[in-house]
């Protein structure tokens, strides 16, 4: 595997979640920068054999938006 790809949404109540498509990680930060490092740190224990862990990881932000009509 040479890419993982976390979705990232919003939460009210922690800041952001982050999630792995295909793989069991989730993790969550009060804060864009701090979910980065808290990604890489999930991303190293799910796979601490470096010859097997992603060398890329992908953020897909989604951000909802609600205005008035």
């Amino acid at each position: 595997m040479t890419e993982i790809i976390f979705l990232v949404e919003s939460d009210n109540d922690s800041g952001y979640i982050a999630q792995a498509l295909g793989e069991s990680i989730i993790t969550q930060a009060d804060d864009l920068e701090t979910l980065k490092k808290e990604v890489k740190d999930a991303v190293h224990c799910h796979f601490p054999d470096e010859e097997l862990r992603p060398k890329t990881i992908r953020l897909h932000i989604v951000q909802e938006e609600l205005f008035a009509s």
